[in-house]
């Protein structure tokens, strides 16, 4: 009835938020095609690229429009409900003792942000998969192209980096989904199969080009890490300014990562860009010790407000929700149960 609205509980349901997600895997086969038919357009007045560059543009533009547009902010919100199922969809959303948004400011928040140690290790975690995407994004081609392939092929041969981003992307978010707890060991799979093509990039001789290929079709999946790490911050910080806070220093170092990632990629290094697979390598050995840190963390939180609380009851579970509506933060609310 309300499959739609129940996009909102998509912080909480990683399965849901990489079903979502996973169409940048489309994006990118759609990308990789439509990049492939303007190649040819040689006889244009606008040079190929250009136009690429261009169109794909503009289409990006138009859908974030449609998007601003059609996609409210909060259930209440949502003009393509009913009441009643905004009011489903509204106690839907309180069983992760999160509440509704609320848009004043809180100083302490903030504060308690900015001093949280988890709050950082996800966003030094942003920072390695931004310098892996700003590497992967802006030199795939390239990297192809070294190896003996032309640019319109190299072009094309980033369809099948969309089809392994999509559906490693869902399967990981199944996993999540249906085990329980297993989310930091997902984000954490994620990252095995492209360190191991960054590896192959290395190793592999030059003259086996299409096992070369292979080894940059996986360094895709890096949606993967962004995607989970998004699930582990919003189902782990409680409280509007505190959330806000949280997401803008992981958005700030992701960004910062996509600047460094275009910049350690030199023409003079090709084909084996040594300065770019050590960045990545450094990234995704960083991102991989990050979040098993960051899983220990979160289970010694658990078991101290269980030495404090002891067993949750239902009565206990239910003052987590009424704390969770109130605003309280992750660490102001006994109730709330850290998500591994």
């Amino acid at each position: 009835m309300i499959i739609n609205g129940l996009f909102y509980k998509i912080e909480d349901q990683p399965i849901r938020m990489c079903i979502f997600l996973s169409f940048n895997g489309v994006a990118t086969m759609l990308g990789a095609l439509l990049g492939f038919a303007l190649g040819h357009a040689t006889e244009s007045s606008i040079k190929p690229w250009k136009l690429i560059f261009m169109v794909i543009g503009l289409l990006n533009f138009a859908w974030s429009i449609v998007f601003i547009w059609l996609c409210p902010d909060s259930p209440d919100k949502a003009k393509f409900l009913t009441e009643e199922e905004k009011a489903i969809l509204i106690k839907e959303v309180a069983s992760n003792n999160m509440g509704i948004k609320d848009k004043s400011f809180k100083k302490y928040q903030a504060i308690e942000a900015l001093s949280d140690i988890g709050v950082w290790m996800l966003a030094l975690i942003g920072l390695g998969c931004g310098v892996i995407n700003g590497g992967t994004s802006n030199f795939q081609s390239a990297i192809i192209k070294g190896f003996g392939f032309t640019g319109i092929q190299a072009t094309a041969l980033q369809l099948p980096a969309g089809a392994i981003e999509l559906v490693v992307v869902i399967t990981g978010g199944a996993i999540a989904f249906f085990v329980k707890n297993t989310r930091c060991y997902v984000l954490f799979g994620f990252c095995i199969p492209p360190l191991g093509g960054i590896v192959g990039l290395h190793l592999i001789p030059l003259e086996n080009k299409w096992g070369l290929v292979g080894c940059t079709f996986v360094q895709f999946i890096v949606g993967g890490p962004v995607i989970m790490s998004w699930v582990l911050l919003n189902a782990n910080v409680s409280g509007a300014t505190k959330k806000t806070v949280s997401s803008g220093l992981w958005f700030m170092l992701y960004a910062s990562g996509n600047i460094i990632g275009a910049n350690i990629f030199y023409a003079y290094q090709a084909p084996r860009y040594y300065s770019g697979v050590i960045g990545l390598l450094s990234s995704y050995s960083g991102i991989m010790a990050i979040i098993i840190a960051y899983r220990f963390l979160l289970s010694w939180r658990n078991k101290n407000k269980e030495k404090i609380q002891g067993e949750m009851t239902e009565e206990m579970k239910q003052r987590a929700i009424i704390d969770g509506f109130k605003g309280f933060t992750d660490f102001e609310n006994p109730g709330f149960r850290y998500s591994l």
